[in-house]
């Protein structure tokens, strides 16, 4: 494996109307650590919430834009359609089943896709979910439960799961993902494919799904803003850039987002970031209270006093 090719899944990002409901929901019932609470660096009236396991690790946090005057969004074709978490086992499945139950969770009961079994259900600003089973998954390491949640660590998210994307140029974008991210197809059937990258398993897949027919998404709350695929430092980033400039890719430039490097470029309809796995979550705020306070990375902490006067405050301390 070259020092530039993708690891995984780093993060999916979506929006939310309210982010003091998303972060109950996150905590309470899905039982995912809130890691980082900070602003949206691109629009500081706004909150972006870090959702993960124990530690923060990459590969396990999704996240989310605050945007409560926005409309909501409409599911559909050309967008990314569903994001996954990863679970130990087909008993942790069973177990979020029945939370999910008593919590009026809107749930399709587990099913079986592709082999594996899955539990998809929503929040209730209808964004689309499932949960994945790791039972016989072999490929990307999971991340950590959160050892002091609301869910026993044998059952807990502990990762994210394979992306779901669905787009009407089907073939166009698959030879895309194998040919400039590098993803292999393990599964090749009508109208969908499942593409490995990295290690591979639960942690490093993406569903790609055809739907010509259908109308096309449009962007607001309830639906997925980005996916983020994994590298491993400053010097692959840097090779990506060139990638991007020698395949004729239009894209950011490298962007420092103080916890990970990013780089990002919409493909058709689809806006894909690669980010490095570091620095990470914890470089200011200690384990012990991560998300408990807004978290402003060093080039915003200079407006903090501004900034706390113009966003609407919600209590995440545990």
């Amino acid at each position: 494996m070259t020092n530039n090719q993708l690891l995984g899944i780093h993060h999916v990002t979506a929006m939310t109307d309210d982010a003091e409901r998303n972060y109950k929901f996150f905590t309470e019932i899905l039982g995912m650590r809130l890691v980082k609470k900070t602003v949206n660096q691109d629009d500081i009236y706004t909150y972006h919430t870090f959702f993960a396991d124990d530690e923060g690790s990459p590969g396990t946090d999704m996240t989310f834009f605050d945007f409560p005057n926005v409309p909501k969004g409409a599911p559909g074709t050309n967008s990314i359609t569903r994001p996954s978490f990863r679970v130990p086992n087909d008993a942790a499945l069973e177990y979020y089943e029945q939370r999910f139950n008593e919590f009026g969770v809107q749930h399709e009961g587990i099913q079986e896709l592709f082999g594996t079994k899955v539990l998809p259900f929503e929040e209730k600003d209808g964004q689309s979910y499932q949960l994945v089973s790791d039972e016989d998954n072999e490929g990307v390491a999971p991340g950590k439960p959160w050892k002091n949640g609301p869910v026993p660590t044998d059952k807990a998210i502990y990762g994210l799961g394979p992306i779901e994307i669905t787009v009407s140029y089907f073939d166009d974008f698959k030879k895309i993902l194998e040919e400039i991210y590098g993803m292999k197809a393990i599964i090749e059937e009508e109208k969908v494919a499942i593409l490995e990258v990295g290690e591979g398993g639960n942690g490093g897949q993406v569903i790609l799904r055809q739907d010509t027919q259908g109308p096309e998404a449009r962007q607001g709350y309830g639906e997925v803003h980005h996916v983020s695929f994994r590298l491993k430092d400053h010097e692959a980033i840097e090779q990506w850039l060139e990638k991007y400039k020698a395949a004729g890719i239009g894209n950011s430039g490298l962007v420092d987002r103080f916890y990970f490097e990013a780089l990002y470029a919409r493909i058709g309809h689809i806006l894909i970031e690669v980010s490095t796995d570091g620095p990470g979550f914890m470089d200011d705020e200690p384990y012990e209270t991560l998300g408990e306070s807004l978290a402003l990375p060093p080039f915003l902490e200079e407006q903090r006093e501004y900034i706390e006067s113009e966003i609407r405050p919600f209590d995440t301390k545990r």
